[in-house]
């Protein structure tokens, strides 16, 4: 995995200082790029402009529901088989020419939406440019991967700002095929340049993440799915009455249709006004959405079912192996029964200025990469069988876990660094030193041992080995360390409620060694996500 440590999070759009339109932007990407253009000049955005730079929300809610379709409506692929083909198929396997992630069996897909005015439907959106034969190029303001759990019951869509400033890989140009050289860009521009294939790429560089599949928007079928969910509840702490965004509406609860739901997701003069209060807005919008259509009500009525798949069917393209594989859509939808609303969390990337450019952002790390991190090994502990005849004697939580970490290989640092990770996810560590092997080389396979006369010490070292990537299987007795030392741990840690008792655990880092699980995300994280079952009753 490539170092992804010059990138960041959540949306910040500041009106930058150097003046050019949006639509100059347009006609200078209409002809074919090169290479991956460095970060494009962001005009000053007038208020009560209604053209491209508010499409970058409809194109986020168009994704939000088209992912619903994807986890939830799903459910009737075997009976709604027509109202599937009408979905748009495009190959790009082929396209890819980076190494790819290894696929750890959760299901990943991007969700991206592009501001294209091409097509029937799109051009009323844009200026006269729009109505041109390539609608003046095709950009992507917003990229969404959803991950869906092994087990299926959870999902987290992650939301990558497009200023984000990141390092594109190689890549081919989707209009010539030829081979681009990497460079540092906003991360938008490899769709522009490469298309789904060159962000898919940049992606799996950036985070280790295997992308299994992807589905690209456009902005013609947004109305249509509102109106196939019967409308949206929202709940505004004051009116509305917006010439700009073309909107009426009073204080209190009210349903919105297709088009107010585009005027609403537009809405710009309303609270403070800030991007930062709009964006909660929309995440809460697409909250509702994820409720509305993963009720029984719809799931359950073929009429409104069927109306559903075709609106956003309309206006999707997927890769073939999704769209035509029904054993894997059908794996995909027996599993998705059980996700709920409940389920379903909102995430926007933790973000910091870019040094730069203050205008851009880059990701905050290490938050970031403790995201990644949670995604690639999954926190979802699958559920034991009824059956299971090795159940711990106790239960054990990791700050009841004291461990010592001994590194068995010949990179310096590694015991810190893993002290580090285990401390962040809440356990004990008490030591640091160096284990030696017979031969002087790297300790092949990483170990976890335990005191040999510790009633429980499997219990507490089956704690740790399940946080350990690959999991080893804990051994009774400990090794001799060559050399050892207290640890003090960099960030302040909770106090521990280590029992008197609890035993030391080793863990001896082998050359195996890929990573802990992050179980515990950090707060920033934590406060730029949303729970879709959470924003029922909530006003704005």
């Amino acid at each position: 995995m490539s170092d992804y440590r010059s990138a960041s999070t959540e949306p910040r759009h500041v009106a930058p200082p150097q003046p050019g339109s949006r639509m100059a932007r347009r006609q200078a990407a209409a002809a074919p790029p090169q290479g991956p253009p460095g970060p494009p000049s962001r005009g000053q955005r007038v208020k009560g402009d209604n053209g491209g730079g508010k499409m970058r929300v409809l194109a986020w809610v168009s994704i939000a529901a088209t992912s619903v379709m994807v986890v939830g409506s799903l459910t009737g692929y075997t009976v709604y088989r027509d109202a599937f083909g009408h979905i748009n198929q495009k190959s790009v396997k082929s396209d890819i020419i980076t190494p790819r992630p290894v696929d750890k069996g959760a299901l990943n897909v991007l969700l991206v939406g592009s501001d294209t005015r091409a097509g029937e439907g799109n051009a009323q959106y844009g200026q006269k440019l729009a109505r041109t034969a390539d609608a003046g190029g095709k950009r992507t303001d917003t990229m969404i991967l959803m991950h869906l759990s092994p087990n299926r019951d959870k999902a987290r869509l992650i939301s990558f700002p497009r200023d984000s400033m990141v390092q594109i890989p190689k890549c081919k140009n989707e209009a010539t095929k030829q081979e681009m050289p990497p460079q540092r860009a906003m991360i938008n521009s490899a769709y522009s340049s490469g298309g789904i294939a060159c962000t898919i790429s940049t992606l799996e560089t950036l985070t280790g993440i295997r992308i299994n599949h992807f589905v690209e928007v456009d902005f013609s079928g947004f109305e249509n799915i509102v109106n196939a969910l019967e409308g949206i509840e929202i709940c505004l702490k004051s009116g509305v009455n917006s010439k700009k965004a073309k909107l009426v509406l009073p204080p209190g609860k009210s349903v919105l249709n297709g088009k107010q739901a585009l005027g609403y997701v537009r809405l710009r003069d309303y609270g403070d006004g800030s991007d930062i209060q709009r964006i909660k807005r929309q995440q809460i919008f697409l909250s509702k959405v994820v409720a509305k259509a993963t009720s029984g009500d719809l799931l359950t009525d073929p009429s409104k079912l069927t109306g559903f798949i075709k609106a956003a069917a309309s206006s999707v393209t997927m890769d073939p192996e999704l769209a035509n594989d029904p054993e894997r859509l059908i794996e995909i939808a027996t599993s998705a029964k059980s996700l709920t609303a409940g389920g379903v969390k909102f995430t926007t990337i933790p973000w910091v200025p870019d040094p730069e450019d203050k205008n851009r952002v880059v990701w905050k790390q290490p938050d970031a990469g403790e995201l990644f991190n949670s995604i690639i090994n999954d926190t979802e502990v699958p559920k034991e069988s009824p059956s299971s005849s090795t159940k711990p004697k106790v239960t054990i939580k990791p700050d009841q876990v004291q461990v010592q970490v001994l590194n068995g290989t010949t990179t310096p640092g590694r015991a810190r660094e893993v002290a580090d990770l285990l401390t962040k996810q809440g356990f004990r560590v008490v030591e640091l030193g160096n284990f030696q092997t017979a031969d002087g080389q790297s300790l092949a396979a990483t170990e976890i041992r335990y005191p040999k006369t510790a009633a429980t010490g499997t219990d507490y070292a089956g704690a740790l080995a399940g946080q350990v990537t690959p999991k080893p299987d804990p051994k009774a007795g400990k090794v001799r360390a060559a050399t050892s030392e207290p640890y003090a741990a960099a960030t302040t840690v909770q106090a521990s409620t280590a029992k008197k008792k609890a035993p030391v655990v080793q863990l001896i880092v082998g050359a195996d060694f890929k990573a802990i699980k992050v179980t515990k995300l950090p707060d920033s994280v934590e406060q730029s996500t949303i729970t879709a079952s959470e924003q029922k009753s909530v006003c704005v």
